[in-house]
């Protein structure tokens, strides 16, 4: 197994947009050695225990519920709205979401990498921030965002494994 890497946005990558328009992205990936649908790790992502402390706060903090069978509904295309945020982009292997005050998105996306002699689905999970302003040519991202960058990246990795554990041991 390979860690978590730290790579540039595919170019189809939904949020690459926002790339291109000067906002923060990242994007890290992990390969799980079986084949995993999308659909899989839509729910996986969003129904792991880390993932569901989040969903907690969100409930509370932000008067923002949310259960697992709307995690599924949402993997499952039924649902455009889960927790703090709206699917804003989707195709048949990627999502992209937005959050409820349009200032953060996350991306998720899978990439089947089998071949004849291995079984293997890449996982994607990013981040946008939209910039709150511009000084000059250069985008400006606030306080917080700065303050809170290194627990992010941190954060990001730790959720993105966490769905690599529940997939990967078939969950």
């Amino acid at each position: 197994m390979t860690g978590i890497q730290s790579t540039d946005l595919p170019d189809i990558a939904l949020s690459k947009p926002y790339q291109e328009k000067g906002g923060y992205t990242d994007c890290f990936y992990i390969d799980v050695p079986r084949n995993v649908t999308f659909e899989q790790y839509i729910e996986a992502f969003y129904t792991t225990r880390l993932f569901k402390a989040e969903r907690h706060l969100l409930s509370w903090f932000a008067r923002r519920p949310s259960t697992d069978e709307e995690a599924r509904e949402l993997a499952v295309a039924t649902r455009d709205q889960f927790a703090a945020w709206s699917v804003e982009g989707r195709a048949a292997n990627q999502i992209l979401m937005c959050d409820y005050m349009s200032k953060t998105r996350s991306w998720l996306m899978t990439e089947d990498l089998s071949n004849d002699t291995e079984t293997k689905t890449r996982l994607y999970f990013g981040s946008v921030v939209v910039p709150s302003g511009s000084s000059g040519k250069e985008a400006s991202f606030g306080f917080f965002f700065h303050a809170l960058s290194g627990f992010h990246l941190v954060y990001s990795k730790a959720l993105l494994k966490s769905a690599y554990r529940s997939l990967a041991a078939g969950d």
